[in-house]
């Protein structure tokens, strides 16, 4: 699509009627509530998903790349919203230990040959948490900045050709757009900052959609131990740090630095009277109230939406306003038929992690933990809200050295491995509940708990290579750069069929 077509799509897509698309959106919850109490989206049993997104580098220098959009379809993978970006999505699949395998194996299937076709163009698709190294030739503050203007209509240079992409930069709506983490502080015109961070996002399809918030309560409370054995993002390309000296910028730098990434730049700016639309969410007090949360959630582009044959195309306004309901851990409703129809929980804080089985063992643990604490009726239920909250913001900031706060059967705990004692019990029981046996559902949870056993995550052991490198005296940006190097190198080998455990050997 070329710009001027671009421009006339975002123009098109602003002048769409928002109160008529308002009211239609409350029209589908009234009708999407009551397919709910009828039982539509109930499902047999649980089932799991995952999202898996990857970013494109030059696989002789390391520098990110822009992945041609037919060599992307001709991959099969998914446009995200960088030039750079790809993503997969595996079939959804009941909990059990077949399930879990056909999760690992789709995705291995999809990209052993995505790997093998982009290596003739010189690309290799990585699975990390931020990239570092920008394009040959190019600075990372170019490539993320760069945007003109077209008939009036700002369009971002190096993103994806999605119309609600750019629709965000030209609506009343005050996204920061800006990156503010410790020692960065950048602006753009754009959302594409963003496209500096990759995710994991596991699925679960609860079995009763009326039981949603209890399941959604637990959720919110293994979001921080699950965060913290997952942070991947310790470093931003080195240009965007200020003038602070190297070794400040490794002693302040967060473990996840993703989460500040995705909240400074879609939330409003401090200090403004919008709320944010990116946070860690409050619990639901009824599975209607999750609808309604959505539905009244600030619409930024009220785009006319496309409706086919598919069952859930009853609620595309609903479907469309909760394509920017980004919370970290948020509900859906959605199910191409009536039989598919299914309300689910997407648990959205996990960065990239080094392995498809690292991702799958997040997946595993993610279900299990639901399935076990939500029929176990876990204590860790009345951790009161805001510690659930500080727990979450305090793994993004110190990865497992952080402080959080976890109930058992004998009171509120700090002790990490009392935290992770009881949360790998509860996932182990939650899977055996599912069929799988005590060593089948030991090796998913393997490769994280030996990242507890070791105090070792991906963010910590970048980390750890800057930090020795700079106090040798190496410069940060080399040093950065260097871990990067790092980083690909081992994940050549282990990618597809290996864990991150494996780097440490």
């Amino acid at each position: 699509m070329s710009a001027s077509e671009l421009a006339a799509a975002v123009r098109e897509a602003l002048s769409v009627d928002r109160e008529g698309f308002l009211a239609r959106a409350e029209e589908e919850a009234t009708e999407l509530k009551a397919e709910v109490r009828e039982g539509t989206f109930d499902n047999s049993q649980a089932i799991v998903g995952l999202e898996f997104e990857l970013y494109a580098a030059d696989n002789r220098t390391d520098a990110l790349r822009r992945v041609p959009r037919q060599l992307l379809e001709r991959i099969g993978f998914e446009k995200e919203l960088g030039l750079h970006n790809a993503e997969m999505q595996t079939s959804p699949q009941p909990l059990n230990d077949y399930g879990l395998e056909a999760q690992e194996r789709e995705l291995q299937a999809n990209l052993a040959p995505a790997i093998e076709r982009t290596k003739s163009e010189d690309i290799r698709l990585l699975s990390d948490g931020m990239w570092t190294v920008p394009p040959n030739g190019e600075t990372a503050i170019e490539y993320l900045c760069d945007s003109v203007e077209q008939d009036g209509i700002r369009i971002g240079t190096n993103m994806s050709d999605s119309v609600r992409y750019h629709a965000m930069a030209n609506t009343d709506y005050p996204a920061g757009f800006r990156l503010d983490a410790p020692n960065v502080s950048m602006q753009a015109d754009t959302v594409m900052p963003e496209s500096l961070i990759t995710s994991i996002q596991p699925h679960y399809q609860v079995p009763h959609a009326p039981d949603l918030p209890e399941y959604f309560r637990y959720a919110l409370r293994i979001a921080g131990p699950l965060l913290a054995l997952g942070v991947n993002s310790p470093f931003f390309p080195p240009e965007c740090y200020g003038d602070a000296h190297d070794r400040e910028i490794i002693a302040d730098a967060h473990m996840e630095h993703r989460i500040g990434v995705f909240e400074s730049v879609l939330n409003p700016p401090a200090g403004s009277d919008v709320e944010p639309k990116v946070r860690f969410p409050r619990d639901l007090e009824s599975v209607e109230a999750a609808i309604d949360r959505i539905v009244a959630d600030p619409l930024i582009v009220p785009m006319d939406v496309e409706t086919g044959e598919r069952f859930d195309d009853r609620f595309a306004h609903v479907r469309h306003k909760h394509g920017s309901y980004w919370r970290w851990i948020r509900p859906v409703f959605d199910g191409a038929t009536r039989s598919s129809a299914n309300a689910r929980i997407e648990f959205r804080p996990l960065p990239g992690q080094p392995t498809i089985r690292d991702a799958v063992a997040f997946e595993a643990v993610f279900a299990g933990l639901l399935e076990s604490l939500h029929r176990r009726e876990h204590p860790v239920r009345n951790l009161e809200w805001e510690r659930a909250r500080e727990n979450f913001y305090a793994a993004a900031r110190n990865g497992l050295h952080a402080e959080m706060g976890w109930l058992t059967g004998s009171g509120e705990t700090s002790a990490i491995d009392e935290i992770y004692g009881d949360l790998f019990e509860h996932a182990r029981d939650g899977l055996e509940l599912r069929g799988l046996s005590t060593e089948e559902a030991r090796r998913y949870i393997r490769p994280l708990r030996e990242r507890l056993d070791r105090r070792m995550t991906p963010a910590r052991y970048k980390h750890d290579f800057v930090r020795q490198q700079v106090e040798e005296g190496v410069p940060l940006a080399e040093a950065i750069w260097g871990m990067q190097s790092q980083y690909i190198r081992e994940q050549r080998e282990t990618l597809l069929e290996g864990t991150f455990a494996d780097w440490l050997a």
